[in-house]
């Protein structure tokens, strides 16, 4: 006899309450286990305490395998298709059944590029199982993997787990609440109460036959037919991606002919004409379009190191409150003194030219990413570290599959900030220093009392505004299409 779990006087307290006391059990490799009991009264902590979550304060505990655990919410990442969750486990161990495979064993290959948003309950069950399958590990604990579902859909998958059991022979602890599931699917029912063990049952195919398949139970189920897990439904919305549309170009019409018409109210030294100011654009396009791209090339900078600035301050502070504590007095008066106060000092220590615009800008721009990457780090759920805790992930593992994909939808939102104030940032650097740009073009513009000038140079700063926000929002969606394919 080979033993997979064998757990002698397992004791454990939460909170100061005992919730597992005196716990003997011993399983053998290939044996499938029902745990049963009433709320509370300790079946998920003794599954916490074999795959290593929890730590026990008496007792023993020999496994023979890091377990794979299926979560009664499934715990899938929302930002991977259905696939690469599966692959996850074989991506942090580098070991592990073919995704592909295990997605055929139960009857998902064909939904492999979807995301876990576009699936039923039933669905998501059936992914969670196959990454438990897919994952290089002799034992299977399952959570109550069934318990959010329909009563023809949780017959059906009792069947198919069986059908996987007497296929693949792992040894699986399953909790439940269900008397009939228990001892449908078991070898060995385990019945906990007070936080011990009550009884073991052998089941020997008692009651396994009859439980679903006599008297009225029987005929029902006939009429009611098989139960099956749906699709969700994935039909984009155009009608209103294209409304919104025309109302932005109406908005900007009526902007537009509103201007015209105010500009006759007033001088044309005051208020020029959108018409005026457009020849005027067009007469110096080359001047102001040089000057443009000098704006655009301290902005990219300012976006560039804002970010990197961000990342590096904003990422310890999400993990370690206590950084935050500490450090945040000095961040917060930091954004507290304008730009344009610190921009003479940065002349007297830096100079003229590119490394003070840089500094300048990235001062301005590095504040909002900083914060959403500590609020995004803060808002990926314990749930999933969790799931990670169980795949025994390294910090750069759980880093680059975990914290970065799941934040990242705080950080985009951040990073539009951070490109409409890198921008700020280097106007109002060009208007201190005189540095060229487009600043620089206004304030040239203003000694000469051009107006028009004036704002042709304020109407590419408003384009190139909307530019970089525009960019950054198909970034967005390419990024997070997972999002949009879900809706």
């Amino acid at each position: 006899m080979t033993l997979s779990i064998e757990l002698n006087q397992i004791a454990i307290e939460l909170n100061g309450r005992q919730v597992l006391r005196d716990v003997n059990l011993s399983i053998e490799s290939g044996e499938f286990i029902a745990i049963i009991g009433a709320s509370g009264g300790g079946k998920s902590t003794l599954l916490r305490v074999i795959a290593g979550l929890l730590k026990p304060r008496a007792g023993t505990l020999k496994v023979s395998s890091q377990p794979a655990f299926v979560f009664q919410d499934y715990r899938l990442l929302p930002w991977r298709t259905v696939l690469k969750n599966v692959n996850l486990p074989r991506e942090v161990q580098g070991k592990g059944m073919d995704p592909l495979e295990a997605l055929k064993l139960v009857g998902m290959e064909q939904y492999k590029d979807l995301y876990p948003a576009q699936l039923s309950g039933g669905m998501r069950a059936r992914v969670a199982v196959s990454r438990a399958l897919a994952q290089d590990s002799e034992i299977i604990l399952m959570d109550e993997p069934f318990a959010a579902l329909d009563a023809l859909v949780r017959e059906r998958f009792n069947a198919e787990l069986k059908r996987l059991h007497r296929k693949n022979r792992r040894t699986i602890l399953f909790v439940t609440h269900s008397i009939r599931e228990a001892v449908y699917l078991a070898d060995r029912v385990v019945v906990m109460k007070d936080g011990t063990i009550a009884d073991i049952i052998d089941t020997k195919l008692e009651g396994r036959v009859s439980a679903y398949t006599d008297g009225i139970e029987a005929r029902l189920r006939e009429l009611l037919g098989e139960g099956n897990s749906t699709l969700l439904s994935t039909t984009p919305v155009q009608r209103k991606v294209r409304l919104e549309g025309w109302l932005a170009l109406l908005a900007l019409a009526v902007f537009l002919v509103g201007w015209h018409f105010l500009s006759f109210t007033q001088n044309a030294f005051s208020l020029p004409g959108p018409l005026k100011v457009l020849a005027e654009l067009q007469t110096a396009w080359g001047e102001l379009s040089g000057q443009m791209l000098l704006t655009l090339r301290t902005t990219l900078y300012g976006i560039v190191f804002g970010l990197l600035m961000g990342i590096l301050l904003g990422y310890p502070l999400g993990r370690f409150p206590m950084l935050e504590r500490i450090f945040s007095p000095f961040l917060v008066a930091s954004q507290s003194t304008p730009i344009i106060a610190i921009a003479p000092l940065l002349i007297i220590w830096l100079g003229f030219g590119t490394a003070p615009a840089i500094v300048a800008t990235t001062l301005t721009a590095f504040y909002p990413i900083m914060i959403a990457t500590m609020t995004g780090v803060r808002e990926v759920e314990n749930t999933y570290h969790e799931y990670f805790d169980t795949l025994d992930a390294s910090f750069w593992q759980r880093l680059r599959l975990l914290e970065a994909p799941g934040s990242l939808p705080v950080m985009l939102g951040g990073l539009k900030l951070t490109a409409s104030l890198a921008l700020i940032g280097a106007v109002v650097w060009e208007f201190v220093s005189n540095a060229p740009g487009l600043g620089a073009a206004i304030n040239q513009a203003r000694a000469y009392y051009n107006t028009p000038r004036m704002f042709a140079a304020i109407l590419l700063l408003t384009a190139l505004g909307a530019g970089l926000y525009a960019l950054v929002t198909v970034l967005e969606r390419v990024v997070l299409r997972y999002r949009r394919k879900s809706k």
